[in-house]
């Protein structure tokens, strides 16, 4: 088949679909006589991430396949046309996230121990709803507590193929240092 009617296709397929498309879906969509493999799949879009160069979208790999996406940096620009903001985050729903995504799989005791307060079930439910967290599985000790991790939703919505690519806990700085304070001198 055809590289740049191969590349056409794909590029009509990641447009349309409204969600993120593997190699084996994007495979499927051919008759099986015509299926033209992970191999030429990838080559266009190869093809495609190259004719999207210099343009305001781009293709991008993330944990549950490609995507054509508005490029981040035109982001502040584009987001306007949505009159509805997107939803602010607690800082400890935000803290409990990064903790599930660090330590998984973790208990909700294991959380709490790490935060050092009770956990919230709305926070949890939360990012159940949200479907960045799911119970993975039970610890096998008296209670069988639920075990929490993450998802392909939660590498979607942040942007990443795999959670090799969160920043390692030594490159995260002091996060009180994130909120300087001001050093103010004696008064003259």
């Amino acid at each position: 088949m055809d590289i740049a009617y191969l590349k056409m296709i794909v590029e009509g397929a990641l447009l349309a679909a409204g969600a993120p498309l593997n190699l084996n879906q994007l495979n499927a969509l051919f008759p099986d006589e015509e299926k033209p493999g992970h191999g030429p799949l990838k080559e266009a879009l190869a093809a495609l991430d190259a004719d999207l160069e210099g343009r305001a979208v781009e293709l991008t790999e993330v944990g549950s396949g490609y995507r054509i996406q508005v490029r981040a940096r035109l982001m502040p620009i584009i987001a306007q046309l949505w009159s509805e903001k997107p939803p602010r985050y607690s800082r400890a729903l935000l803290e409990t996230l990064a903790i599930i995504a660090y330590r998984q799989p973790i208990t909700r005791g294991e959380i709490e121990q790490i935060r050092g307060v009770s956990l919230s079930a709305n926070m949890l439910r939360t990012l159940q709803e949200r479907e960045w967290i799911k119970v993975v599985g039970h610890r096998d000790v008296p209670g069988r507590p639920e075990l929490l991790g993450t998802t392909r939703a939660f590498l979607d919505y942040f942007n990443l193929k795999s959670l090799d690519q969160l920043p390692t806990l030594a490159e995260i700085k002091d996060i009180d240092n994130l909120e300087p304070e001001l050093e103010l001198g004696p008064p003259s």
